[in-house]
């Protein structure tokens, strides 16, 4: 199945359209306005503002279900835990229709539970066409999302990684960044080599 890539503009993260299911809503409304009709399920990654910024209005605009794993859907309101006063802004009003836990799935998407970065941190795992949607967890370049917010873990980040490890990823699509669309496994391989050292 087709993967498109809107890429995020400056901190915001990239959103992802994979049939029905947009990943992540950092994007601006006016970015998914063309996909409105097709977008039935918006699964956010983890809970920080750059990537739930527009969940709100974009759920709205498509009559779309947020889904959330449900460590990181029980600190939504939180501005500290979402960083919304890090971009001068509030944690936006969002009302989760589906919590997620590790195996759920969502339109053929097996939630991975990733903490680390978040503790409810998820990815998002398509086993037919070997693409792994990374949120924060790790990126293209082999770097990670940032354990010291509230709630980081890198003892969890480590643990993550190392279970993605034994994946064998095609297409890596990280929630910054430019996604890949072959060898994805060494990309994360490389994560864990970098944080062997921490």
């Amino acid at each position: 199945m087709q993967v498109r890539w809107i890429p995020g503009d400056g901190y915001y993260a990239n959103a992802y359209l994979r049939g029905n299911v947009l990943v992540d809503a950092g994007v601006t409304p006016m970015q998914v306005a063309n996909y409105r009709d097709q977008i039935e399920w918006i699964v956010l990654t983890h809970c920080h503002f750059d990537h739930i910024a527009h969940a709100h209005e974009i759920a709205h605009m498509c009559d779309a279900q947020l889904c959330m794993h449900e460590d990181d859907a029980e600190g939504l309101g939180a501005d500290e835990r979402t960083l919304a006063m890090i971009f001068g802004e509030r944690a936006p009003p969002l009302k989760i229709a589906r919590t997620l836990r590790d195996g759920d799935e969502v339109e053929g998407l097996r939630v991975i539970h990733t903490p680390g970065h978040t503790p409810g941190g998820i990815c998002l795992w398509d086993a037919d066409e070997r693409n792994l949607f990374s949120g924060d967890t790790v990126f293209s370049d082999g770097g990670v999302g940032r354990t010291d917010f509230p709630g980081g873990s890198l003892a969890d980040l480590k643990a993550s990684l190392e279970r993605l490890s034994a994946l064998d990823v095609k297409g890596l699509y990280p929630g910054h960044g430019p996604a890949v669309e072959s060898d994805g496994a060494l990309h994360i391989k490389a994560a864990l080599r970098m944080l062997a050292f921490c």
